[in-house]
């Protein structure tokens, strides 16, 4: 399906369908963690996209939808008790410096929802790291029938961090997302429906699955069984924090990875996969997949371009 405008906004099918895919992550950051997710999402929708037509009509350009997803992939990422304003910072910078400096949706170098997210959480590390509440208990409705959870249910660490100080976390819990964290990369089931639905629509390629979370278990294991200090168990640590929402939804992005060929975006998955390990237990970082997608968003045209070259001297030498 084409483009069509609709109002201010050029509507782009593909962007609309991650959009369908997230939907499910937002009901469930509401189930876990109150209204305040969502009176935060509709404030980062209306500042994203407020943002992005100023811009746009500075360059004689229109809206498209991919800042729907943009705003989508950054308000889930945000843990629960960060304040507005911080969200409202975040969003504008990553639409304004993660896209429209470079010309808007297309020929952005950097994810945009991954640079907003960056500046806010090297910016602001204690509202974005040193702050996380524990999902709104009881049964049934929870947050469906909350504004946010207790303030007494304040915790002071995520179950990354939990388990790389050594305590385990069990996989149902994080399979599930009932534990502490973001909004909306805790639970595993609905990332991966959400990641097999964009695949099999063909708005994702599984290349890029396959390679960043292939590097990532593969270099996890052999640091956990090494006895590296600091490394989790596998399958622990690819369920815990936010490598598996970022491995479906933002490794994924098609205007900001590899391009070209299958070769290269299998290289360019390993190196995120590879270097989100490598920040987690060697630096002092607890989370390591946001800088590893910028590293990443880096080399994505060299690694097009070092392809394209190799495959010309190829074909030079067999003629």
């Amino acid at each position: 399906m084409k483009a069509k405008q609709i109002g201010f906004m050029q509507i782009q099918p593909p962007m609309l369908k991650v959009v369908y895919a997230l939907t499910p992550l937002a009901l469930s950051a509401i189930y876990f963690y109150g209204w305040r997710f969502l009176a935060m999402l509709i404030l980062v929708n209306v500042i994203g996209i407020f943002t992005e037509y100023l811009m746009a009509r500075a360059y004689g350009m229109k809206v498209t939808s991919s800042v729907l997803v943009t705003n989508f992939l950054f308000a889930l990422s945000l843990p629960p008790t960060v304040p507005f304003w911080i969200a409202a910072v975040g969003i504008v910078f990553g639409v304004v410096f993660g896209k429209m400096v470079f010309g808007g949706f297309g020929k952005n170098i950097f994810n945009p929802a991954i640079s907003g997210r960056a500046f806010i959480y090297i910016s602001f590390g204690v509202p974005l790291t040193g702050r996380f509440v524990e999902p709104v208990a009881g049964a049934g409705i929870r947050g469906f029938g909350a504004w946010a959870p207790a303030t007494d249910a304040v915790s002071s660490v995520t179950p990354l961090v939990e388990q790389a100080e050594g305590t385990m976390v069990s996989l149902s819990s994080l399979f599930l997302g009932d534990v502490a964290g973001s909004f909306g990369e805790a639970s595993a089931l609905l990332i991966l429906l959400g990641g097999a639905y964009i695949i099999r629509k063909k708005v994702a390629n599984w290349h890029f699955v396959a390679s960043s979370v292939g590097a990532f278990l593969l270099l996890s294991a052999l640091l956990f069984y090494g006895d590296v200090p600091g490394a989790i168990e596998p399958l622990h640590a690819l369920l815990s924090g936010s490598f598996l929402f970022a491995a479906v939804f933002m490794v994924t992005d098609p205007v900001s990875a590899s391009q070209t060929t299958n070769l290269g975006r299998w290289i360019y998955g390993i190196i995120i996969g590879v270097m989100t390990v490598l920040i987690r237990v060697f630096a002092g970082w607890p989370e390591g997949v946001t800088f590893a997608i910028l590293f990443g968003n880096m080399f994505a045209p060299l690694i097009d371009h070092l392809i394209k070259e190799w495959k010309n001297r190829k074909k030079v030498a067999a003629t």
